[in-house]
């Protein structure tokens, strides 16, 4: 299956702005890229990539007085199979754990492990089989404790808001459920990237990027989904970190306003 994802997002600054920009696809997806990845701007800009400490490619520009568009476009392709399944998948002993897993543990901007998040988890999932149902089991629960609603979304909510308020948007629901996990000792992540309807019916609101989790059981990372909580065709990944604060698509040093936003993710 080929997939075709791409955005074009305009921004408007009073003055010149510095800006860091993670608006390309994830290294890991570089073997199955046909169409390759380019970041363009409208007025033309000078673009500096790195590497950050999770290895999410990134730019770096300087935005000028008006209205500057970024816009790229890829084909990729996928499986064309649903997230893997592996209900089977243990979890490791923190003892055990591979060293480069333990980041994924610890509280982080938008998961608040040190929270009373803690004492919940356990009496929630404490009596759940570890491993895989565990996780399941965070996710059946994050998904009915949550109404979805757009127009309810902010910045600052964090996990112990989002599970007091039982509102929010993809990303709450991911920074419950990875928040749960990390109190239950299971190392998880949060992604962004591209999800489009494929495999299920076309939503009818404009298409946004996408976030999930990857838990790791069974010496690996597995995808999971407390939002849609179900297995889906076609995630094409950007960027992961410990929460959103690590992968932030555009951060600007200064004053902007974003003028138009568009995002596709569609089968060829």
């Amino acid at each position: 299956m080929l997939i075709r994802v791409g955005y074009e997002i305009a921004f408007e600054s009073p003055q010149p702005a510095p800006m860091l920009l993670m608006l390309y696809l994830h290294p890991t997806r570089e073997l199955t890229t046909r169409q390759p990845d380019l970041l363009q701007t409208t007025p033309s800009l000078p673009i500096s990539q790195y590497y950050d400490m999770y290895g999410n490619r990134c730019g770096r520009v300087v935005a000028p007085t008006g209205r500057v568009t970024f816009r790229n476009t890829a084909v990729v392709e996928d499986s064309g199979l649903p997230d893997l399944q592996a209900p089977q998948a243990r979890q490791a002993q923190v003892q055990d754990l591979p060293h480069e897993t333990l980041m994924y543990l610890l509280a982080s901007r938008y998961c608040e492990v040190d929270s009373e998040l803690k004492d919940i988890a356990w009496q929630l999932f404490g009596k759940t089989p570890p491993g895989w149902q565990r996780v399941q089991a965070i996710c059946d629960f994050v998904h009915e404790h949550i109404t979805f609603d757009y127009m309810q979304a902010r910045a600052n909510r964090t996990a112990v808001d989002v599970y007091r308020e039982g509102v929010g948007v993809c990303r709450d629901y991911m920074h419950l459920a990875i928040t749960f996990c990390r109190n239950c000792n299971i190392p998880a992540r949060y992604c962004t990237g591209y999800l489009g309807d494929i495999g299920v019916p076309a939503a009818a609101d404009p298409m946004d990027f996408s976030a999930w989790f990857e838990a790791y059981l069974g010496g690996q990372w597995y995808a999971f989904d407390a939002r849609n909580n179900k297995p889906r065709i076609g995630r094409v990944l950007m960027a992961r970190g410990r929460d959103a604060a690590d992968v932030a698509l555009t951060t600007t040093f200064g004053v902007n306003e974003l003028k138009d936003f568009k995002v596709w993710a569609d089968e060829v």
